[in-house]
């Protein structure tokens, strides 16, 4: 059977969780990336105290393995503050203008902060690494065809 097919443990059945994987990149974070890790420890640390209180050994041993991944990740955290300039890097916006006509705007932002269906993707996304060193007016060649970066803020 496939692994894809094999229910992981979530602990309750007294089998050890897996370790969350914490990424070989560096943990680039834009001010605001690390004020989303600091709500999650937090937020995780009240969690764990509801579940010492419920007595509720599977849950307390998902929590304290997710804070180990979120306190490391707090630990590790190099924030980056996004400056003006006039080509593209970490914490900048860009905004793509396709051949269509149809505008796009990306983030460059860390990767616990990525959220591609809002527009913010990670430093280590292919697209971002395309987005990189590119000045208004450059084109870029995207997957789905050639974009022009219209706006960097």
């Amino acid at each position: 059977m496939g692994r894809a097919f094999v229910k992981e443990s979530d602990g309750a059945d007294g089998q050890e969780l897996p370790e969350l994987q914490v990424s070989p990149h560096r943990n680039l974070v834009t001010p605001a990336g690390r004020l989303q890790i600091e709500a999650n420890v937090e937020g995780l640390q009240a969690e764990l105290s509801a579940a010492r209180m419920a007595d509720d050994r599977a849950l307390i041993a998902r929590i304290q393995r997710d804070l180990r991944y979120w306190n490391e990740r707090l630990r590790t955290a190099e924030v980056v503050t996004a400056a003006t300039a006039n080509i593209a890097r970490f914490g900048s916006t860009v905004a793509l203008e396709k051949r269509d006509g149809s505008r796009v705007e990306y983030q460059i932002v860390g990767e616990d902060e990525a959220d591609p269906a809002r527009g913010k993707i990670s430093y280590v996304a292919p697209i971002a690494k395309l987005l990189i060193g590119a000045s208004e007016g450059d084109a870029i060649a995207l997957p789905d065809g050639e974009a022009t970066v219209s706006g960097l803020r």
